[in-house]
């Protein structure tokens, strides 16, 4: 099922313009990709959050004024850095039939048994780069890391991906892993 975001197109703005538009409860964002001109739009912040907190990936729809509706990928989101609120968005344009390369996170699920001994899991990616046709695309990669003890880790090449979807990352790129605590001494304080 895809999702259908509101759309407008928008004029080129200056700073003061951009920002009087994002407190109106809109957001920039632009159309690019499949041999077109990119397009300026702007969409509902509210609409866009409750979307983009389902973390869900996958294709959307905009549907811009009286136009057919856009299939594209959410490319890149920029945030505030402090309030934390959507500043711009870019979004990829894609044919159904074509395929595409992105980026799809990585859903870490369960407990390491090297944790429960008292290791700790290092995440070293929440996403790989695959190529796919669109329709093939996962939401998300669910990684069950349950069977992993102290001194194990995870690489590219060995996840089980989704029919259709090969992996652009490299193989051998690490994605997580448990390794043994630190464990800090105490050094005598100098007279």
């Amino acid at each position: 099922m895809r999702v259908n975001l509101r759309a407008e197109t928008r004029a080129v703005m200056n700073k003061t313009g951009l920002k009087q538009l994002r407190l109106s409860g809109l957001i920039p964002a632009i159309v690019f990709g499949a041999g077109e001109d990119n397009m300026m739009i702007q969409l509902s912040a509210s609409e866009f959050g409750k979307w983009a907190r389902n973390g869900k990936g996958g294709i959307l729809e905009l549907c811009l004024d009286n136009q057919e509706p856009i299939l594209v990928l959410l490319e890149s989101v920029q945030r505030d850095p402090v309030t934390r609120e959507y500043i711009h968005v870019d979004f990829l344009r894609i044919h159904i039939n074509e395929v595409v390369r992105t980026r799809v996170n990585l859903d870490y699920i369960g407990t390491a048994k090297g944790a429960k001994a008292g290791g700790v899991v290092q995440i070293q990616s929440t996403f790989i780069e695959i190529e796919s046709f669109p329709d093939h695309i996962p939401a998300a990669i669910p990684i069950d890391i349950t069977e992993l003890e102290i001194g194990d880790s995870l690489h590219v090449g060995e996840l089980k991906l989704p029919g259709g979807v090969v992996p652009i990352s490299s193989a051998n790129e690490l994605l997580v892993s448990v390794v043994t605590p630190k464990v800090q001494t105490e050094q005598p304080e100098a007279i």
